[in-house]
């Protein structure tokens, strides 16, 4: 049977799917330099079950901290994009692929590429291993993705990486170019 009234809904990027709770986020960056190359914009999301010990961001682990990610903040984050001078969007956490968080970072990543193309960089911080999450859509739409669980033992004293640890990597998933 067809459902002719289903196509007044709108297909796009930005259209929330009805789900229960919204993504929290626990901040977002405009004007970032420290997470990613160049100037960026950079999303917090709130949400990790990992709990690494020595973890950077603790006050993130909590899916319920800081407040729900909206269309307006979506309408912001892209506002941010906007400037010349921003490189692109970094999505960092808690951490971004947990499956709670999946269908929200999805449609952020959809509607960054809907809008700017290949324009604007996207990395992504997860504490998974690239080979876990391969096939999770977001990678689809990232062009780095830095992987991997912080281990303490491991930690990286020297400034200028874009990983905690050294047995983090740095994956360049869609190269530009």
């Amino acid at each position: 049977q067809s459902f002719p009234h289903t196509a007044r809904w709108p297909k796009s990027a930005t259209a929330r799917a009805c789900k229960d709770p919204p993504m929290n986020y626990i901040g977002l960056s405009t004007c970032d330099t420290a997470n990613g190359p160049g100037v960026r914009v950079s999303l917090f999301c709130s949400g990790c079950t990992l709990h690494c010990p020595g973890c950077f961001n603790e006050e993130s682990w909590d899916f319920g901290a800081g407040r729900p990610f909206t269309d307006e903040t979506l309408a912001t984050l892209l506002k941010a994009l906007e400037e010349d001078f921003v490189e692109g969007l970094s999505l960092l956490g808690g951490d971004p692929l947990e499956p709670e968080n999946r269908d929200e970072v999805l449609r952020i990543v959809r509607a960054v590429r809907e809008r700017f193309g290949n324009t604007k960089t996207i990395w992504l911080w997860t504490g998974r291993r690239h080979e876990k999450v391969a096939d999770c859509p977001v990678l689809e739409y990232v062009d780095v993705l830095v992987d991997g669980p912080y281990v303490e033992k491991l930690k990286v004293h020297e400034k200028g990486y874009w990983f905690g640890s050294s047995n983090q990597r740095v994956i360049p998933l869609h190269p530009a170019g």
